[in-house]
């Protein structure tokens, strides 16, 4: 059975027009003998109008009825495609993630996917040329309905594949990857493959164009994964394996990102049992660490900076605030105010200098850095988010990410 897997974001499916050009696309790959299971968004802006709604009758919505509320975004587009593809003859049905089979963690808002049943659609297919799924849901054990995060269709996608063995497309509104985000960098270049090592962390560090977890399920299935513009004849991006990249730049991308807070405490007891304590509890309220630093100051004290996702900053202050219950001396300090921008190449394992060039470029503009973390294919760093757009500007250039030498 040939079947192929697609993703349609949210733009791609933002009013009746854009379904039904969908719709004559996935007709045409019908007639050519394909069985497509087709993955979508909620249409346009629908999930943040169902968020702002929920917060219009509670300050702090129930995570579990949150869910229930979210999931009819994608009712809502499977349902209209399917109506669509149905009304030109098109053998397709729609189903919920959890009509689908996709079982998660309990964990409402940010759930993972445990097993997903292919034999049911398998089955489905017998019968049907197309089969619409709700991205970004599933049904926990307890018969709940869930969500898998921002971005999680794209996480269903490769899923879906993963367990099909098919390839996965995501069409959205760009043309595919670039070395950098075109609206920070100017002339930023398309790039034809990039490995999965590469788009994890450039996802992770702040690319939004496909989410890190749904890079990290492709590779670890070795799904290849396509990115296109929905609405575009242009070639897209690849992500596949390593050895299927031709050549290793040194740097193949530049990310940045304001979505994140630098949370600072300062004269904390040195103990390693502090930090193991405190990272602890914070992993156990699903907040996620990224960059750490610690700075001894003397033999009694230290302090410990790290940065977080702003969206999950509540949860931390709750956190923290009982972690730090009784111990006076400690002070913390949160700075939302940051910009967190990476470099990232599979070429820095084996050439070195580019943290160097960095900090050059850097301390040659004035712009200071505030924190730094490395990775075996990255180098991120922190500055004041005014310093941000120019900061991208400059690094791309000295690496050579743009077409703009000007």
């Amino acid at each position: 059975m040939n079947i192929r897997v697609q993703k349609y974001g949210g733009t791609s499916v933002g009013d009746v027009d854009k379904i039904k050009k969908i719709r004559d696309m996935i007709i045409q790959k019908v007639q050519q003998g394909e069985k497509l299971l087709i993955v979508l968004s909620a249409m346009g802006t629908t999930t943040n109008q169902l968020i702002e709604l929920a917060k219009g009758v509670s300050e702090k919505p129930s995570p579990r009825e949150l869910d229930m509320l979210l999931t009819t975004g994608e009712q809502a587009s499977i349902s209209l495609l399917t109506m669509a593809l149905v009304d030109q003859g098109c053998r397709g049905i729609s189903y919920t993630g959890h009509q689908l089979g996709i079982e998660t963690t309990s964990f409402h808002q940010n759930a993972k996917i445990k097993k997903i049943n292919s034999e049911k659609i398998l089955q489905v297919f017998k019968k049907y040329d197309v089969i619409v799924a709700a991205g970004f849901q599933g049904i926990n054990r307890n018969q709940e309905y869930t969500t898998l995060g921002r971005g999680g269709s794209d996480t269903s996608a490769v899923a879906l594949a993963a367990v099909l063995d098919a390839p996965c497309e995501i069409y959205t509104d760009v043309d595919g990857i670039f070395s950098g985000d075109p609206r920070k960098l100017n002339g930023a270049k398309k790039i034809s493959r990039i490995s999965y090592d590469e788009m994890m962390e450039m996802a992770s560090l702040g690319a939004g164009v496909i989410h890190p977890r749904a890079v990290e399920l492709a590779s670890k299935y070795k799904t290849p994964i396509y990115i296109a513009s929905t609405f575009s004849e242009e070639e897209g991006t690849w992500i596949t394996k390593r050895e299927e990249v031709m050549e290793e730049a040194v740097v193949t991308g530049i990310t940045s990102s304001l979505e994140d807070v630098q949370i600072t405490i300062k004269n904390l007891n040195p103990a390693v049992e502090n930090l193991s304590s405190l990272f602890s509890r914070l992993g156990e309220g699903e907040v996620n660490i990224d960059m750490i630093s610690q700075m001894v100051i003397s033999e009694v004290l230290m302090n410990v900076s790290f940065t977080i996702p702003k969206t999950a900053l509540e949860t931390a202050k709750e956190i923290m605030y009982s972690w730090l219950n009784g111990n006076e001396n400690s002070k913390v300090e949160y700075n939302d105010g940051i910009a967190k921008i990476s470099v990232i190449g599979l070429g820095m394992r084996s050439h070195s200098g580019v943290a160097a060039r960095v900090f050059k470029t850097m301390a040659v503009n004035r712009i200071p850095i505030k924190m730094v973390t490395t990775s075996e294919i990255s180098i991120t760093w922190i500055v004041d988010e005014e310093h941000e757009n120019r900061a991208v500007d400059l690094v791309g250039k000295e690496f050579q990410l743009s077409n703009d030498f000007s």
